[in-house]
């Protein structure tokens, strides 16, 4: 009897995957075109942007196999859209919501930028307190330097 319960949830668990697979929503994966990037302050805060927030803050994702798999496509895709709404290095001659210095200072010395949850699929990511120091320094110039786009009002 416990093994006909448990083979009727693995079952009901495998139909419940298979139909969320439908769902459309986190299957259109697209990198809208690179308009215009920040004149970075070095190349080294370039390559360290690009490898621990690209993905989610650029025009450039790399969209893994995983990303066409529901549920996980879901959250992926919400984490690009709201990454590239709030900060998108590909964007950088439209107004951008998050390029205050110290709101991205405290994101990457607090570890929620780039998120826990990211850095075990993406272990290029994960920076050093070191490599932490140097890219918060090199934002920050960047941000100082060639700020983005304002809102026209």
């Amino acid at each position: 009897m416990r093994k006909s319960f448990l083979g009727g949830c693995l079952g009901g668990v495998v139909v419940l995957v298979g139909l969320i697979q439908i769902v459309p929503y986190g299957r259109n994966h697209t990198n809208p075109t690179v308009r215009q990037e920040p004149a970075w302050d070095s190349p080294a805060t370039r390559a360290m942007t690009v490898r621990a927030c690209y993905d989610c803050h650029s025009n450039q994702t790399t969209w893994p196999w995983y990303a066409h798999v529901a549920p996980v496509s879901w959250l992926l895709q919400r984490d690009v859209d709201t990454g590239r709404q709030r900060l998108n290095f590909s964007e950088w001659d439209q107004p951008q919501r998050g390029t205050r210095p110290q709101s991205i200072d405290q994101r990457i010395q607090r570890g929620s930028m780039p998120p826990w949850y990211y850095i075990p699929m993406h272990p290029q990511a994960k920076l050093s307190d070191g490599e932490k120091q140097a890219l918060m320094r090199g934002l920050d110039a960047t941000v100082t330097q060639n700020p983005p786009a304002t809102a026209k009002p």
